[in-house]
């Protein structure tokens, strides 16, 4: 790998958890580096998956990235499941909040809190079709 590399200036971490996957991504999601989520997503959506995304490790995401993650949204619901954000932050955060794309995802504050069952949007409308 070439330093300054786009595989170095994103990844995707994959893990099973009990009743699901979760995607911890790092780094800068954006057109040049989306594939790997591309992917990581076409594998995670299996019948009935619940699939996590850990945004906490992410510093920034533009449009594809929004775009790719609300694609994979569509395909695991299409299939009965769910894909859920932990741990938006910052520009991230920001970029959701004003996009309205937190509201059509459930969103937890970390993934600890997610897997407990805990929503850290606290009260509210239920995320948008």
């Amino acid at each position: 790998m070439v330093p300054g590399d786009d595989a170095e200036r994103f990844t995707v971490a994959v893990r099973p958890v009990d009743g699901g996957v979760v995607l911890a991504l790092a780094g800068e999601l954006d057109h040049d580096t989306a594939q790997p989520l591309r992917e990581a997503l076409d594998e995670a959506v299996t019948p009935g998956a619940r699939l996590l995304v850990d945004l906490a490790g992410l510093g920034f995401c533009d449009s594809t990235g929004l775009n790719v993650l609300l694609r994979g949204r569509l395909a695991v619901r299409e299939t009965g499941g769910t894909l859920e954000l932990a741990g938006l932050r910052g520009p991230v955060a920001r970029m959701f909040h004003i996009t309205g794309a937190d509201g059509l995802f459930p969103v937890h504050a970390d993934v600890a809190q997610a897997l407990a069952g805990r929503n850290g949007r606290g009260p509210g409308p239920a995320p948008r079709d």
